[in-house]
């Protein structure tokens, strides 16, 4: 369910399914109805487990700084569906969500897509219309056939890759691995994060097959640590920029950057921009995520590590930035996450739990994760909003975690109080 979606389907009259559908057969005949706005952009491409939201924020703000109009598609939503849709900045609003529906409308797409199919054409309807210069597109599962994966990117991305969404992918890292790669397109480059050797030996492989070059962290470029923040070294052109100091904290939030910066030198080779040093300096300090490490009130922290893998790296944080201090977490999880390890990463720092219930029907129900924690203080918690509230007053730091919907949710009744 996407939030506020139904309601402009519903005023159009179009239908879609709320299922999931992996293939792109049915987004490209609707698309050709359309005359294939996808191949009027200028497209960057994200897929992977964790990284991918992070990434393109940083993409985001060095392709603005250097003049660059720019739309991106991401999921899921923070508050709504128009959240999901961006340009410049700014969500999508209700009169231009009006506009692309009308247009599918037109198109006779009703009955013929499922949710997130429609709004993958929505946002290139959009994209087209504000006269983009990029579009940063966020895979939303997998990536060979997601459908975003109609796209011809002038790079792709792939962050990292863990286990995830095993019953659509697979159980194992190697199938989704190859799942992840799908989005990697003939003679047009992948820049890849810190990956596991099976998943970037299969990355390697289909690179070849696409005859695309293979641009690899810790391999063709570099982030050092320095007195006055961090360097960033790209082996392939020498180029070294200094002094990056990011506010999106986390070692991993310096890979994510450097993954950005390596892809942006795809982008304006393509575009023949002139690269400027302070440009990327001035957006790496600017760039901000909602829902990665961000403190909503004092001491109230949200993050949507959502599993293993970005749970590692949740806590990873919290050692750096709260070293020795008493942490408590607020949880609300997925039931078809990996719940048991998820709890396990986070217990390394924490004995303090309260997990509560949030309006998902996939949600796992607060007595069950209570039942898998192996916390010695936890508690079902009704009132989250209240113990926030008191958490922040008494100067107590608490991570609310476990999933973005989760997220959403909290983020919406803070807002209110």
């Amino acid at each position: 369910m996407i939030p506020k979606l139904n309601s402009y389907k519903e005023k159009w009259n179009v239908q879609s399914d709320d299922v999931i559908k992996p293939g792109l057969t049915a987004i490209q005949e609707a698309l050709a109805r359309l005359d294939n706005p996808e191949n009027k952009l200028q497209v960057v491409h994200l897929a992977g487990t964790n990284g991918k939201g992070s990434t393109l924020t940083f993409l985001e703000s060095i392709a603005k700084e250097h003049g660059l109009r720019v739309g991106k598609f991401m999921s899921p939503c923070i508050l709504d569906v128009h959240d999901q849709i961006q340009v410049e900045g700014q969500a999508i609003t209700e009169a231009e969500m009006n506009h692309v529906f009308q247009q599918m409308q037109a198109a006779g797409l009703s009955g013929k897509l499922t949710d997130f199919e429609l709004l993958t054409v929505a946002v290139f309807l959009h994209f087209v219309a504000s006269d983009v210069d990029i579009a940063l597109i966020e895979a939303g599962m997998g990536g060979l056939l997601d459908s975003t994966n109609v796209v011809t990117p002038i790079v792709s991305i792939i962050p990292s890759i863990a286990l995830e969404h095993t019953n659509f992918l697979g159980n194992t890292i190697e199938s989704i691995t190859h799942h992840k790669a799908g989005i990697i397109k003939p003679y047009r480059p992948v820049v890849i994060g810190d990956l596991p050797l099976e998943a970037k030996n299969i990355v390697y492989q289909e690179a070849q097959k696409q005859h695309s070059s293979v641009l690899e962290l810790n391999h063709h470029f570099y982030i050092e640590q320095e007195n006055d923040g961090e360097s960033y070294m790209h082996n392939d052109n020498s180029f070294h920029i200094t002094k990056l100091t990011r506010t999106m904290k986390g070692a991993h939030q310096g890979n994510n950057m450097a993954l950005a910066i390596t892809a942006f030198f795809e982008v304006a080779t393509e575009l023949e921009l002139q690269l400027s040093k302070e440009a990327i300096q001035k957006a790496v300090k600017n760039a901000t995520i909602l829902g990665r490490f961000e403190e909503i009130m004092p001491y109230i922290f949200l993050d949507g590590a959502h599993n293993p893998a970005s749970a590692e790296k949740l806590i990873e944080t919290i050692k750096h930035e709260f070293p020795g201090e008493q942490i408590t977490f607020v949880i609300g999880i997925l039931a078809d996450k990996a719940v048991t390890e998820i709890l396990q990463q986070f217990e390394q720092v924490s004995d303090y739990f309260y997990f509560v219930d949030f309006n998902n029907p996939r949600a796992m129900a607060a007595h069950y994760m209570l039942e898998l924690s192996n916390a010695s203080h936890k508690v079902v918690l009704e009132d989250y909003v209240q113990f926030l509230k008191l958490q922040s007053e008494n100067k107590s730091r608490t991570i609310v975690s476990g999933s973005l919907y989760l997220l959403t949710e909290v983020r919406s009744r803070l807002k209110n109080i």
